[in-house]
C-alpha cells in the first residue's frame, strides 16, 4: 500500500466540521430584466384594494419578519429601486409602497451548496480567554443557488491543549452593505485607468474636474458634465462606461456594529464579482510602526474572467475593498506576506496558473514584477502549483504552505520554506504531500480535494483548516518543530 505521508508528519485531524447550512439566508433584489415585466408586477399590487394590501404585507412580515434583521429596510430600498427604474410610485401609501418592496425581494441561501476554502488568523479581541489560548477568525467560501460564492466568518478558540472550540454562529445572517459616500483617490485611480487602456483627451477631461479625493456622486457629474460640454470627445461610450466601471470595482462596505463576526456575510457587490467572491487570504498584517491592518486577497468572478481583489479592515466593521493593479496582478491566488521585507511589500502568486512566484511592491494596490519562485517537480503536483496563503515567520525562515495538482486531477497539501530576508531563497520543500485526501474526504462537490487558504501558527504548533472536497471544512494541526526540521534538511 502507498506511505500514509499524513502519519510520517504526524498530522493529528480534529474531530470538527463546517459545513453548509441552509437557513443561512440573505435578501437580494429580485427584478426582471425587462423593464415592462417590473411595470406590470407594480401595477398588479396597484390593482389590489386597501385591505387586501395590509393583508397581505401582514402575511409577509408573519413569514419573514424573524428571519432578518430589520426586512422593512429592505422593503424600502427595493421599492426605491422600483421607482427609480420606472419612474413611478410617487405620491403612494407606506404600506403599498412596503407590499411592493417586497415583490421585488427574494431570499438567497449563501452556503446551501458548500462550505469551503478556509483562511485563519488571529482575532482582533484576545481577552477573557485562558492562558495559552487564542481566538481566531476563519473566513470561509460560502456558495449557493447558481454556485455564486461569497464570504463568511467563523469565530473560536484554540486551547494550549490543541483542542478546539468553535462559537456557534449568530442567529441571523448580516449582509454587509456599500456606503453611500464611496470615495476614491484621484491619482490612484488615472493610474488604474491608464493600465487598462483608459487614457487621452476624454479620461483627461472628466479627471480634470475632479478634486484629490472625490466620491461616486461627484465623478457620475463630472462624466455627464464633460459629455455635454464636449460631445464630440465622448463618441466612444465604452470611455464613460470603463471610468464608472472602475469606480464601481473599487468600493467601502459597512458592517452593523451590533453584529458578531459570524453574522457577517460579503456578498458580491460590482460588475466583476457578480458570479462570486472567491478564496479569501487572510492576513494579519504588521507595518513597521507597529499598526496592525487585516488584509485579504481574494478572486473576483464575473462569469468570464477572474480578478484579483484586495480587502482591508481593521475592526471587521468597516471594509475597504480595491482592486489590485499593475502588470503582475493576474490570475488567482495572491497571498500577501505578513509584514514589509527590507521596507517592500511582499506577495506570492501564481500569474500564469502553474508556477509559484514572488512579487515586490512599494504600493500594495499596484503589482508591476515578479520572479519565479518554483515549478511543479514533485509527482504529487506536476499538472501545477500554487500558495495555500499567507507565509507564516517562523525563526527557520518563512513557512509557505502550497498546493499541487497530480494524477486524476487531485489536491494535496505541501509546504516549503523561505529565507527571511530574500523569500525567493527556498531553504527547503517537502517531496511528498502535507495533507492528502484520506477515502472519507475524496467525495464531494470536486472529488479528491484538500485545500486551505491560510493556516495560524500557535505555540508549537501549525493549525491548518482545510476544505473537503469543495464541500465542507475541517481542521488539522502539525507540531510545527518537527514540520520545520523536515524543511531544514
Amino acid at each position: 500500500m502507498p506511505a500514509d505521508h499524513s502519519q510520517m508528519f504526524k498530522v493529528e485531524r480534529l474531530q470538527v466540521r463546517f459545513q453548509g447550512d441552509e437557513s443561512r439566508v440573505i435578501t437580494r433584489p429580485f427584478f426582471p430584466v425587462a423593464e415592462t415585466r417590473i411595470c406590470a408586477i407594480i401595477d398588479r399590487v396597484m390593482s389590489l384594494s386597501d385591505p387586501q394590501v395590509e393583508e397581505i404585507l401582514a402575511q409577509v412580515f408573519h413569514d419573514f419578519q424573524s428571519r432578518h434583521k430589520d426586512i422593512r429596510a429592505v422593503f424600502e430600498e427595493h421599492c426605491a429601486r422600483a421607482a427609480k427604474l420606472t419612474g413611478r410610485l410617487d405620491g403612494i401609501s407606506q404600506v403599498r409602497r412596503l407590499l411592493i418592496g417586497a415583490y421585488f425581494t427574494m431570499e438567497y441561501a449563501v452556503q446551501s451548496t458548500a462550505l469551503f476554502n478556509p483562511s485563519i488568523v488571529p482575532h482582533i479581541n484576545q481577552s477573557g480567554i485562558p492562558e495559552g489560548s487564542v481566538r481566531f477568525v476563519m473566513s470561509l467560501r460560502a456558495t449557493g443557488e447558481g454556485h455564486i460564492s461569497s464570504i463568511v466568518f467563523r469565530t473560536g478558540v484554540i486551547h494550549a491543549d490543541q483542542t478546539l472550540k468553535v462559537d456557534p454562529p449568530g442567529r441571523l445572517s448580516r449582509l454587509a452593505r456599500l456606503w453611500p459616500d464611496r470615495k476614491y483617490e484621484k491619482r490612484i485611480f488615472e493610474k488604474k485607468l491608464d493600465e487598462i487602456g483608459l487614457a487621452g483627451d476624454a479620461v483627461g477631461f472628466v479627471m480634470h474636474r475632479l478634486p484629490d479625493y472625490f466620491t461616486y456622486e461627484q465623478l457620475e457629474h463630472a462624466v455627464a458634465e464633460a459629455k455635454a460640454a464636449e460631445p464630440e470627445k465622448f463618441q466612444l461610450k465604452e470611455t464613460t462606461d470603463g471610468i464608472l466601471w472602475l469606480a464601481r470595482s473599487n468600493y467601502h462596505l459597512e458592517l452593523p456594529q451590533d453584529a458578531a463576526v459570524s453574522e457577517i456575510v460579503i456578498f458580491p457587490q460590482s460588475e466583476n464579482e457578480s458570479m462570486g467572491i472567491e478564496d479569501l487570504r487572510m492576513v494579519r498584517f504588521t507595518d513597521d510602526d507597529g499598526s496592525v491592518t487585516y488584509f485579504g486577497t481574494y478572486t473576483a468572478y464575473n462569469g468570464y474572467r477572474v480578478l484579483p481583489q484586495l480587502v482591508e479592515t481593521t475592526d471587521f466593521h468597516g471594509l475597504a475593498i480595491h482592486t489590485l493593479n499593475g502588470a503582475r496582478a493576474q490570475n488567482k491566488g495572491m497571498a500577501l506576506f505578513p509584514r514589509r521585507i527590507n521596507g517592500h511589500y511582499v506577495m506570492c502568486s501564481r500569474i500564469d496558473g502553474e508556477n509559484l512566484y514572488i512579487m515586490y511592491s512599494d504600493f500594495i494596490h499596484f503589482w508591476e514584477t515578479a520572479e519565479l519562485l518554483k515549478t511543479p517537480r514533485s509527482p504529487w503536483e506536476l499538472v501545477q502549483i500554487g500558495n495555500c496563503g499567507s507565509p507564516l515567520e517562523t525563526p527557520e525562515g518563512w513557512l509557505l504552505l502550497t498546493h499541487g495538482v497530480g494524477p486524476m486531477r487531485r489536491y494535496c497539501i505541501g509546504a516549503m520554506l523561505l529565507d527571511l530576508d530574500d523569500p525567493l531563497k527556498v531553504i527547503g520543500s517537502l517531496d511528498e504531500p502535507l495533507i492528502a485526501p484520506t477515502e472519507v474526504e475524496r467525495d464531494g462537490y470536486v472529488p479528491n480535494v484538500v485545500y486551505t487558504c491560510g493556516a495560524m501558527i500557535h505555540g508549537d504548533y501549525l493549525y491548518i483548516p482545510y476544505a473537503i472536497s469543495d464541500k465542507a471544512t475541517s481542521m488539522a494541526y502539525v507540531p510545527l518543530e518537527h514540520l520545520l526540521e523536515r524543511l531544514v534538511k
